[in-house]
């Protein structure tokens, strides 16, 4: 449904992205992830058509954003970060401008189209409203709204809860979720929580290039903690449970720090049974024993610090 196809942009002497490809089939939730001035912003502005790109292209449904512009823009809603809005307009207003942009001239298509887009993000209550009058949340709503006022094939959102609180961003979640199986949907982000929560699939860009594009799962396995096994003793002797552990088929390492064992796989292979059953037949006095468990934020870091970065942080 979207493609990125080695899109290059230079600003001057500046290469902002270079050589980004990826694809978002229908169905997809891609997580469009990258620190600040990595090339998320600039890659889906030239998506979108916003922005030419200095090499390659983008197609929408089959239609080259360069060559086929207003078919591509037919296919897609486009959330931008800070979307524009008429803040004098009121949400009908600006709506019923929207729907007129997209073709819908009638007035019983018109009425349809707000009244749908309304219900869909919770807009019944503030129609009347000045835009300028609207908290933060409800004018985020306006935005996703005009982005789906004509049920587009393909969602482009960046930063689409930046500066939300967590019930709006809880709102917004629920929002995209409910489109999910749908369309083909891309979401810049930099909170992981939502990738965790929404994203199949995830594309990492850092100084302009992509260095991950698969799933959260397969993120996951990318940390040295991945299926590691973190256990406590009952007055058992550390030593002797350690010595016990590292001869256990698939375990690599096993590390003990203030009377904790954590007992790290080969390849992130799952050793949790078979440390419980190596405890059980040595007779370990168990305390505790858990899967460690590893946050995306973690991977992210590894993957997109510079080495300087990580010269400084040591």
């Amino acid at each position: 449904m979207i493609e990125a196809e080695n899109l290059i942009k230079d600003f001057g002497s500046i290469r902002a992205v270079d050589d980004v490809t990826f694809q978002v089939n229908k169905g997809d939730v891609l997580g469009f992830l990258g620190p600040n001035g990595a090339g998320k912003s600039t890659t889906m502005k030239m998506i979108t058509g916003f922005l030419p790109p200095t090499a390659g292209t983008a197609r929408v449904g089959g239609h080259d954003i360069r060559q086929e512009p207003t078919a591509a823009k037919r296919l897609f809603g486009y959330l931008p970060e800070n979307g524009p809005l008429y803040h004098e307009m009121t949400v009908t207003e600006f709506l019923e401008f929207i729907a007129e942009m997209r073709g819908f001239h009638s007035k019983a298509e018109k009425d349809r189209r707000i009244g749908r887009v309304k219900e869909i993000c919770h807009l019944e209550t503030v129609g009347v409203q000045p835009i300028d009058t609207l908290s933060k949340g409800f004018r985020q709503r306006v935005g996703m709204a005009q982005a789906v006022m004509h049920d587009p094939s393909c969602l482009i959102m960046d930063e689409p809860t930046d500066g939300l609180d967590p019930n709006q961003k809880q709102e917004v979640r629920r929002l995209i979720a409910s489109m999910a199986e749908e369309k083909a949907i891309i979401l810049s982000t930099h909170i992981l929580e939502e990738v965790e929560e929404m994203c199949t699939r995830v594309v990492i860009i850092a100084r302009g290039k992509i260095v991950v594009n698969e799933t959260p799962e397969d993120l996951r396995r990318r940390h040295h903690r991945y299926n590691a096994v973190e256990l406590s003793l009952s007055g058992e002797d550390v030593g002797n449970a350690r010595e016990v552990l590292e001869k256990v088929e698939g375990v690599s390492e096993v590390i003990a720090k203030d009377g904790v064992l954590t007992v790290y796989p080969e390849n992130g292979a799952e050793i949790t049974g078979r440390v419980l059953e190596a405890a059980q037949d040595n007779k370990l006095r168990l305390a505790r024993l858990e899967k460690v468990s590893v946050k995306l934020e973690e991977v992210f870091r590894t993957l997109t610090l510079n080495p300087t970065d990580h010269a400084a942080e040591e």
